[in-house]
């Protein structure tokens, strides 16, 4: 990443976050949130171009992941919190309006955040995870398709069996779940999720928020670019096409065809693209 800067933020109630930050000082604020079992290092390539173009680029690594941000108990990973922490963010950055782009889990807390606070988000862009209300009815069988087959890891994760599983033979089956992305961020993922405790707060997003009772984030207003991609292997079409009636404010679906879950790291180029477009029609 050019033009790196790495830093604690601490944003008070005993939390502070390993930030990543690229970009004029002045630029105008988006945030990025990361998603399971990842760090903020996924968006690297995507804030080398929001750096290059004038925002000022600001990802984190989130609750769990963050060494001075990682509660032991389970409920403490429940949504309201893990939005509370983006608003904190915010705050310590001394931004009241932001850009939000969110991937994985961090699609899910975009989401929230973008319900709870609309005042606030400027736009929004979320990859991979539908809207939570869509994700949930699909997960319920509701909408038909295969969303239930796909979400059936989940019931893995969230049983005491599952750090040592990810963990083992050098986070044998960790790593393999990232065998096509760059090397560099592989081995920061696994850097950061074999610290002690790391990996129980990561999992503590599954335990903490059933998928199929994500609950209703509230209107979503602000200006929303969703992309999913064809060959996520944990999220079907049918939630994905059936975001955009959860959606009053102007929206935008883009599909990108071939392209597995890990969309940050993998099509970069393209979501870059398709990020600058929605943020340039929405100054």
């Amino acid at each position: 990443m050019t033009g790196l800067e790495e830093m604690e933020l601490s944003v008070g109630g005993g939390m502070s976050f390993r930030v990543r930050a690229t970009g004029p000082a002045d630029g105008r604020l988006v945030i990025l949130l990361h998603g399971f079992p990842q760090t903020s290092m996924s968006w690297s390539a995507v804030m080398d171009a929001l750096g290059g173009s004038g925002f000022r680029a600001v990802a984190f690594d989130l609750r769990g992941y963050s060494p001075g941000a990682r509660p032991d108990d389970v409920d403490a990973y429940r949504a309201e919190h893990l939005v509370a922490d983006v608003v904190a963010v915010a705050d310590e950055l001394a931004s009241h309006r932001f850009d939000l782009v969110g991937h994985d889990w961090g699609g899910a807390i975009a989401w929230f955040v973008a319900g709870a606070h609309p005042d606030r988000v400027r736009t929004l862009t979320v990859a991979s995870t539908p809207h939570p209300v869509a994700f949930g009815a699909a997960v319920r069988g509701e909408l038909g398709g295969d969303q239930p087959a796909k979400s059936a890891y989940a019931d893995f994760f969230r049983t005491p069996e599952a750090e040592a599983f990810f963990l083992q033979d050098g986070a044998a089956a960790l790593r393999g779940m990232f065998a096509a992305l760059p090397a560099e961020a592989t081995d920061d993922y696994v850097r950061v999720l074999s610290d002690p405790g790391a990996m129980t707060g990561a999992l503590n997003y599954y335990r903490a928020n059933p998928f199929g009772a994500l609950g209703d984030p509230g209107p979503i207003t602000s200006p929303t670019l969703y992309v999913w991609s064809t060959d996520d292997m944990a999220l079907g079409r049918e939630a994905a096409e059936a975001s955009g009636s959860h959606v009053s404010g102007p929206y935008r679906f883009e599909v990108l065809e071939g392209v597995s879950h890990w969309v940050p790291d993998e099509a970069a180029a393209d979501f870059s693209r398709l990020l600058g477009e929605h943020l340039a029609a929405h100054p």
